[in-house]
């Protein structure tokens, strides 16, 4: 018996939408990195990029626990000497709510040469308005 191994051609790829709204950050975070990794599917292999495409919407309105609205700092490097910089949680989601999702998405991605691949199917907006719709994505909840 050999092992199936999925031919490029053959991936199909579905379009998802998830609403943040009064999910939990982490949580919302690791079920779309399944989905993006291709995990959730039977013909998953680790050295092929089998996932599908995510939307997320409403990404200002995430929820975080245990008093991470002020504790939680994101840090960022310029490549200059001394050029660390920081930012809280709050901070960012006033000026970038989208970040935050892109953030914790991207961490719970592998990390090896199909991250990048597995990054660029996620699509996160503020609002509830996205210009996907020709693409009729399935509504996700978890």
């Amino acid at each position: 018996m050999k092992t199936y191994i999925p031919k490029l051609a053959e991936i199909e790829r579905k379009w998802h939408l998830v609403d943040a709204e009064g999910k939990i950050l982490g949580r919302l975070a690791s079920r779309i990195a399944q989905i993006l990794s291709g995990k959730d599917k039977p013909i998953y292999t680790p050295h092929l990029d089998v996932g599908d495409f995510v939307v997320v919407i409403n990404a200002e309105k995430v929820k975080v626990t245990g008093g991470k609205e002020e504790k939680k700092i994101y840090y960022r490097h310029t490549g200059y000497p001394g050029g660390l910089k920081e930012r809280t949680y709050e901070e960012l989601l006033s000026k970038k709510p989208q970040d935050i999702i892109r953030k914790a998405v991207r961490g719970m991605l592998p990390k090896n040469k199909l991250r990048r691949q597995m990054f660029k199917k996620l699509k996160v907006y503020t609002g509830s308005e996205h210009p996907h719709q020709a693409q009729r994505p399935e509504k996700l909840d978890f």
